[in-house]
């Protein structure tokens, strides 16, 4: 089965609260826009931690490539 965005949303939402979520992709590469209360007071690493941690093995079997900007609401208002 191949990966889509809506698979990685998915994925994401199932192991990490987001206020907004935005994949976009071609199958192949992804790129995410990832508003989560659970970065307030986080590194950049340590944001994208969570959502590896959130998407498991998916991300080495899967996910071949994903860029992300890991936000809190606060700075995506912003």
């Amino acid at each position: 089965m191949a990966t889509t965005p809506e698979l990685i949303h998915s994925y994401i939402t199932a192991g990490l609260d987001c206020t907004h979520l935005e994949v976009e992709g071609d199958g192949q590469h992804f790129t995410a826009i990832i508003v989560s209360n659970a970065f307030a007071g986080k590194r950049l690493i340590q944001r994208h931690q969570l959502v590896y941690a959130a998407l498991g093995d998916r991300m080495r079997e899967e996910i071949h490539a994903l860029s992300m900007k890991t936000l809190t609401p606060d700075e995506y208002q912003g």
